[in-house]
């Protein structure tokens, strides 16, 4: 793995890291009556996560994993290490599928950044609801999934001192480590 791609993959997890906080705190209905400078900014920040969840989950389909198990680790947690990788990827992925399903069969265009059209709108309120539905609930089950990724990595890092947190850290927060 180049440099260059673990940089790139540092930028990405580093910036949806607090994106996924964000969703997972403000929702739409929280900013629309605010107005609706407060509602696009909302948005955009939405077409970002999407984008860099797009990158991710290409560049995993291109090259792999990015991430070894690490030598310390015990069998269970090898495992585990990949399956959660996996998940997140995956995951992010179907949130940004199911985003556009919800543009797809919404009754009028939505428009992700307030300026990109999502999909045509077909006009399907019962689907919209059921994805709507899923949506949500898969967003939020993939935040869970993150603080337990999260969890993961902070016991590598405190009980089996394998330096973990330092692969996916900017290198100016290494000395914190």
């Amino acid at each position: 793995m180049t440099l260059k791609r673990r940089t790139m993959l540092k930028w990405i997890h580093w910036t949806m890291a607090p994106l996924f906080v964000w969703f997972m705190v403000v929702q739409p209905k929280d900013v629309v009556p605010l107005g609706p400078a407060y509602f696009q900014f909302h948005s955009i920040l939405g077409l970002i996560f999407v984008v860099l969840a797009l990158v991710w989950t290409a560049d995993f389909l291109i090259r792999g994993l990015a991430s070894k198990p690490g030598p310390k680790l015990p069998p269970w947690a090898r495992k585990t290490h990949q399956i959660m990788h996996k998940t997140l990827i995956w995951g992010m992925f179907l949130v940004a599928l199911t985003g556009f399903l919800l543009g797809l069969t919404s009754s009028r265009l939505l428009f992700a950044g307030g300026f990109l059209p999502i999909a045509p709108p077909l006009n399907w309120p019962l689907a919209n609801d059921w994805i709507g539905f899923f949506h949500t609930i898969e967003f939020y089950a993939l935040g869970i999934f993150a603080i337990g990724h999260a969890a993961f990595h902070i016991w590598r890092h405190v009980r089996l001192k394998d330096n973990a947190l330092r692969i996916m850290m900017p290198k100016r927060f290494h000395r914190f480590l």
